[in-house]
C-alpha cells in the first residue's frame, strides 16, 4: 500500500468520524458501496481525483484537507507516523464530537475547567 493513499484514507476517516457520519452515509453521498469507502479509508484502493472531489463535497472540506500533514521533514509520513497521531485516535474524535454537542455557554466553562486541570 502506498503511504500517500493511506494518509488520504485516514484523513477521510477522521473527517467522517468528526462529522458523525457512517461509512454507509458517505458511500450513499458518493454513489459507491460502503465497502469501497472501507477500502479508501485503509488505503487499499486509491481514490481517484473525481471521487476525492465528491468525498470532499460530502464531508464539507476542500480537497487539500486530505493532504494536510503529509510531509514531515521533506518526506512522506509512514503508516506508523499517521497511526500514532493523537488527533486521529477514535477517542479524540469522540471527545471533540461530544464537546461540540454541548451548548456554547457550558462548552466555554468546560474548556476553562480543562485548561485549569491541564495546568
Amino acid at each position: 500500500m502506498n503511504p500517500i493513499d493511506q494518509h488520504v484514507g485516514k484523513r477521510i476517516r477522521q473527517k467522517r468520524w468528526l462529522k458523525g457520519m457512517s461509512q454507509q452515509d458517505l458511500a450513499l453521498r458518493c454513489n459507491v458501496k460502503f465497502q469501497q469507502v472501507q477500502k479508501y479509508e485503509t488505503g487499499a484502493n486509491r481514490v481517484s481525483a473525481s471521487r476525492l472531489w465528491e468525498i470532499a463535497q460530502a464531508l464539507e472540506v476542500e480537497v487539500p484537507y486530505f493532504f494536510e500533514g503529509l510531509e514531515v521533514d521533506g518526506r512522506a509520513e509512514t503508516e506508523a507516523d499517521i497511526s500514532t497521531s493523537p488527533m486521529l485516535a477514535k477517542e479524540a474524535v469522540d471527545l471533540v464530537r461530544t464537546y461540540y454537542g454541548i451548548p456554547e455557554k457550558s462548552r466555554m466553562q468546560l474548556l476553562s475547567l480543562a485548561k485549569t486541570l491541564a495546568a
